[in-house]
């Protein structure tokens, strides 16, 4: 019941926040889907190149980046449903909320920080938020 009530107070939520988006969204999601969707492939290599130099060089290769990725954001390697909503833009930066849905059902949110690079917008970081509070 608390998972249907979060998910309507989310989707009303979420109509408005798209509306107020900028026109460089589909670029941002469309980098983040491709590195979801390499992840659940097991592509490692695929989703390494969405990561920015900073997290290439933290990270070394491919494999360490996937091993970091199971371990750690089992949720983003395994997504049962993904959501984009608000982007915000700071400076060159912008930040992305994702919802994602995992296979049990729980959700979780995070914020990815894209930057701009020669190649195009990059992931320079995924950041676990606080679940929103919803009042019954």
């Amino acid at each position: 019941m608390k998972t249907t009530i979060l998910g309507l107070a989310l989707s009303v939520a979420l109509s408005g926040a798209v509306l107020a988006d900028s026109a460089m969204r589909p670029d941002v999601t469309g980098v983040i889907q491709g590195q979801i969707s390499a992840l659940q492939a097991d592509d490692f290599a695929q989703a390494f190149t969405f990561a920015s130099p900073m997290i290439k060089r933290m990270f070394g290769n491919p494999d360490r980046f996937g091993q970091m990725v199971r371990q750690g954001y089992p949720m983003v390697w395994r997504p049962d449903a993904v959501t984009y909503a608000e982007t915000r833009e700071e400076g060159a930066l912008v930040y992305q909320k994702v919802i994602i849905r995992d296979g049990s059902g729980t959700l979780h949110f995070l914020e990815y920080e894209m930057i701009p690079t020669d190649s195009g917008w990059q992931i320079n970081g995924v950041q676990m938020l606080k679940a929103p509070e919803v009042g019954a």
